[in-house]
């Protein structure tokens, strides 16, 4: 296993579900933009950018904005002393500026003079201050909030970040797994074994992979990805020019994340962080990709449909199980037609993609069929 995929298996390592914004995490970093993260508190958001911030033992800075927030509680207090001699300079230790990596919670709650601070901050990665400018060290800067802004003033502090991603809660088939990472979590902090992640790379490294994204070979996958472009347009997903020329970093980031310095089609997957701009742009741009790309996804999305209904068919029939009724009887001898139905499709999914992220998810969709089976056929003669 080489050290990227490394810090990815690394990063998800201590969460539950959290294995799609971990990859989101680690494309912003290769390709060395920023990302916002849009979801609800509590689904470990700031704990997955202070974790690969140690995992790459980088400078960080973490920060929650109110519409109070003063621009000395990020990028420092004036520094007396300087100003007292006729300079006019901010001690910056330990705040934004001397930061590699950031993460600023509710981020579009600040108010307009840290906001155009940040605007040119994340273009330029230069802080123009009052008299001064000062070219800072910011490698990427990840913000989360609970919604997406629909203010006209905050649309273009928007479009700076190039990845977007919209967090979920973690589904109802992990939270098993979700309960005992966090039990031990709270164990391991009460008793003081909480230590710091211990590194598997550093930013001289990560500088070098940046550059190796940099010569991807992208001509495989260019055609089809202005026909994406179009068929997004036609959907009504708009996509400034900015973004779809910056698109080329994290289709980059991607294949080299695959080990490949050539892109593939499946590649452009990743342009589901860099379209959607709402919720309802994610659905459509999901379905554009799977409907367009011959990839691996379409069955993948199918199998995440399929899993979602066949958990809730489990909890169904083990909520029933126990209940005498005829009508019972004849509801489980259909869902049992239903999902041997089911488990012949499932398993002609694995022969027609051959690809071994299917061959997984067929595995645990075949197991939730059998958990199902296996109750009915228990209690019907």
């Amino acid at each position: 296993m080489n050290k990227l995929t490394t810090l990815l298996s690394k990063l998800v390592e201590p969460f539950t579900g959290r294995d799609e914004e971990g990859r989101v995490i680690v494309l912003t970093l290769l390709a060395r933009e920023h990302a916002v993260l849009v979801g609800e508190p509590g689904t470990a958001k700031s704990a997955m950018i202070r974790r690969v911030s140690e995992l790459l033992n980088a400078r960080y800075f973490s920060y929650l904005l109110t519409r109070f927030t003063e621009p000395s509680e990020l990028f420092g207090p004036i520094d007396i002393k300087a100003l007292e001699e006729g300079r006019y300079v901010r001690i910056t230790f330990g705040k934004l500026p001397s930061a590699e990596i950031a993460f600023l919670d509710e981020i579009f709650k600040a108010n307009s003079a840290i906001l155009n601070a940040l605007n040119t901050l994340l273009q330029e990665r230069v802080l123009y201050d009052g008299y001064s400018e000062m070219v800072v060290p910011l490698w990427s800067l990840f913000g989360a909030s609970n919604e997406v802004p629909e203010e006209s003033e905050l649309l273009a502090f928007y479009d700076r970040f190039l990845l977007r991603h919209f967090v979920r809660p973690v589904p109802e088939n992990l939270w098993r797994d979700l309960l005992d990472k966090s039990w031990v979590l709270e164990r391991t902090m009460y008793y003081g074994n909480a230590g710091k992640s211990e590194a598997v790379m550093d930013m001289k490294e990560l500088r070098k992979l940046h550059e190796a994204v940099l010569e991807v070979d992208l001509d495989p996958v260019k055609h089809k990805l202005v026909k994406l472009f179009a068929a997004f347009e036609t959907r009504g997903v708009h996509i400034t020019d900015r973004r779809k020329g910056k698109a080329l970093k994290v289709i980059a980031s991607n294949a080299l994340l695959e080990g490949r310095s050539r892109a593939q089609e499946q590649d452009l997957l990743a342009l589901k962080y860099v379209v959607p701009r709402d919720w309802d742009e994610l659905e459509k741009v999901v379905t554009i990709l799977s409907e367009e790309l011959k990839t691996p996804y379409r069955y993948l999305k199918e199998l995440s449909e399929i899993r979602a209904n066949l958990q809730e068919l489990l909890n169904y029939v083990i909520g029933l199980q126990a209940v005498e009724s005829k009508y019972i009887d004849q509801r489980f001898r259909q869902i049992l037609r239903d999902v041997e139905l089911t488990r012949e499709r499932v398993a002609a999914m694995a022969v027609e993609s051959q690809d071994s992220a299917v061959q997984r998810a067929v595995e645990e969709v075949l197991d939730l069929i059998e958990q199902i089976a296996s109750i009915i056929r228990r209690r019907l003669p």
